[in-house]
């Protein structure tokens, strides 16, 4: 064909968020013109405003056409339209002769750094950008840097290429980047819970960085400590929320988003029965619990002191005296008690038939509020003995107050019941066995098992039913030697059935309502049965590529699930725990992984890790970095940059998590 061909580009500034079904009744503009326009050149250009944070968002794009490589000097025509800034152009194309059509865009917003005003910056980087094919050859180089720094390969060399786990691992790793990379380090963003990939939950940020950062700490863990700044700038307001529930300390909001005040809805829509439900989930008060643990998690593997001094030590004191101040004593079983909370799993707000919501001494709760407290003690042994007395200062932390914490991380109470099942929270013994069998054979899916139950007027409140793993996240965080060292600064007893017993217990009575349970189930059962493991991290990589969930996929992919499902592969198979100044590693690959290989970064080491049933072999690149300590079947070597070290696995099957 040839003729006269009519290209139209614009910029539309009248996109809303209408992604989510269930969000339609509520309000979905979010930003308001403020200006467009198609100036000389022919380069559009749009400049917003949100409506509530009054942040503006100038795009400019340049369109560029050509043909056999050489421009076609077109003029566009101006086209009003609503919201939006458009231009006509007019080409005449002949039969068998390409024409190439190239739009480049430049984005600013009134938060960039180093700009002078972000409409202007946008014009001008849009008019200076380079063509595609240099555009795209950069984009392509930074990303084999990323790839070079975060791939992992499974199986054996020469398997078919087109291997499915490897392949959804690799897509997890992708939206992991998209969310968390270089490009983040210099903004004011933390890890939403649907990535920056759908308008689930509103964008809000709730504690799925908890399963993100062991990703990015052990690879680049600058990444971690731009995300946790994220938290640090929130601390005044963690403050004031605290203050305005009657506590010292900080109180980090379940739903984070602009300034860090809460965010949780205090209704929720069942999809099952149309009705709007009070939801209660601000309660989960272990988030607090879980920005102090990945305070930690970041300083094992970095030994950071700078950024432990000046940001996270403060964090982890604030949290500290939060759980300080929200615990109350018992005098009858002198202890201390937490009460009114949510743990992890969602199904229980509330006792069965009680007035208020709210549960006492959530032992996921509890647990954590103690460590928190033993972390905060250990500080004055880690921190230059000036900046803790700056500390204590601007804080006003006196001997009294610390005084306290030590007791209370030696009292607080911890709920038992069935001889040694840790109960989920006091009283739960008490709640009925639910009937899965019969619910499965009714509905087939009860994932969602709290909707099927509302909708019948009935409540898991009730049931002895999880949504996802509570009292199980503690062999997820913890080794078995860290957990029997804090019961016993606890006094309570550690026998080493413990943990197989609980994970059979709760096991039997979780849903998995949520995308992160069958994370944390195939990391607990990864020692004890290794075939079970496996099932469950193959269910867990299905969690978006399959959307498990029915729906739930196309609202935004799960952050959680999928930095998991990395971390599975990255530090539970290889037995990877950082612990003691000391990297250690207990490989222990499933029946379906017969070879794993990956990079880590460690303490300024870059680590090329290679694991098959019988071999571990640890590499570290040559590098100034001071020698590091390696820790392989109980032994723990140094090794140098450069060298090279090679051990032979004993295959045996332990009843203990790594």
């Amino acid at each position: 064909w040839s003729g006269r061909l009519q290209i139209r580009a614009a910029l539309d500034g009248q996109v809303r968020n209408a992604g989510v079904s269930r969000y339609q009744g509520l309000s979905n503009q979010h930003l308001n013109l403020r200006d467009s326009g198609c100036p000389d050149r022919g380069l559009l250009h749009l400049l917003v405003e949100t409506s509530q944070s009054r942040l503006q968002v100038a795009q400019s794009a340049r369109l560029t056409l050509s043909r056999r490589g050489e421009p076609l000097h077109a003029e566009p025509t101006a086209m009003a339209e609503p919201g939006c800034c458009a231009a006509l152009y007019e080409v005449d194309v002949a039969e068998g002769v390409a024409l190439c059509v190239e739009k480049v865009l430049a984005l600013f917003t009134s938060r960039d750094t180093a700009i002078s005003e972000c409409a202007l910056e946008s014009r001008k980087a849009a008019t200076e950008a380079p063509d595609f094919a240099t555009l795209a050859d950069s984009h392509g180089r930074i990303w084999s840097h990323l790839w070079q720094r975060f791939d992992l390969q499974l199986g054996h060399p020469g398997r078919e290429p087109d291997n499915r786990n490897e392949r959804i691992l690799h897509l997890h790793l992708f939206h992991v980047l998209q969310t968390a990379s270089p490009n983040t380090m210099d903004l004011d963003v933390g890890i939403p819970a649907r990535g920056l990939h759908g308008e689930a939950y509103r964008g809000h940020i709730f504690w799925d960085e908890l399963f993100v950062f062991p990703m990015l700490n052990l690879r680049v863990p600058e990444i971690t400590a731009s995300l946790l700044r994220y938290r640090y700038r929130r601390l005044g307001e963690a403050r004031r929320a605290a203050r305005a529930a009657g506590f010292r300390g900080a109180m980090y909001p379940w739903q984070s988003a602009s300034n860090g005040r809460e965010e949780s809805q205090r209704l929720h829509l069942n999809p099952q029965s149309g009705r709007w439900i009070e939801d209660h989930s601000r309660l989960q008060r272990h988030v607090s619990s879980a920005i102090a643990y990945n305070v930690w998690q970041y300083y094992e593997v970095t030994r950071d002191l700078e950024f432990l001094s000046f940001y996270g030590a403060e964090m982890i004191l604030e949290i500290a005296r939060f759980w300080a101040d929200a615990a109350t004593y018992n005098e009858h079983r002198r202890r201390y008690d937490i009460l009114g909370v949510m743990g992890p799993d969602e199904y229980h707000d509330a006792y069965p038939e009680a007035d208020a919501a709210g549960l006492n001494n959530n032992a996921y709760t509890n647990v954590l509020a103690a460590w928190v407290l033993c972390r905060a003690l250990a500080l004055p042994s880690l921190l230059p003995v000036e900046r803790y007395r700056e500390l204590r200062q601007s804080l006003s932390l006196e001997p009294e107050e610390l005084d306290r914490w030590d007791t209370i991380s030696r009292t607080m109470f911890l709920p038992f019941h069935d001889q040694g099942i840790l109960s989920q929270f006091e009283g739960y013994e008490r709640l009925s066995e639910f009937d899965w069998e019969g619910y499965r054979a009714r509905y087939g899916d009860i994932q969602r098992l709290d909707r099927l139950l509302e909708a019948e007027g009935d409540s898991p409140n009730r049931y002895k039913a999880s949504k996802q793993a509570d009292v199980l996240m503690l062999f997820y965080l913890f080794s078995a030697e860290e957990l029997e060292e804090l019961f016993a600064r606890l006094g309570y007893a550690f026998p080493p059935e413990t943990i197989p017993r609980n994970i059979e217990y709760y096991l039997q009575r979780t849903s998995h309502g949520s995308t992160l349970s069958r994370v944390v189930h195939a990391w607990v059962v990864s020692r004890s049965d290794r075939d079970r493991s496996w099932e469950l991290f193959t269910r867990s990589l299905d969690s978006d590529v399959t959307d498990i969930q029915g729906g739930t996929t196309k609202e935004g992919i799960h952050m959680g699930a999928m930095g998991g499902t990395l971390d599975l592969v990255q530090r539970c198979y290889t037995g990877v725990v950082t612990r003691g100044d000391t990297l250690w590693f207990n490989p222990a690959l499933p029946a379906g992984l017969s070879r794993l290989s990956l990079n880590l970064r460690y303490r300024g080491h870059s680590l090329g890790v290679w694991v098959t049933p019988d071999t571990l072999r640890l590499s570290a690149a040559p590098g100034g970095a001071p020698a590091i300590r390696l820790g392989v079947a109980g032994q723990v070597h140094e090794v140098a940059g450069g060298e090279t070290r090679e051990f032979r696995l004993h295959r045996r099957r332990r009843a203990t998590p790594p």
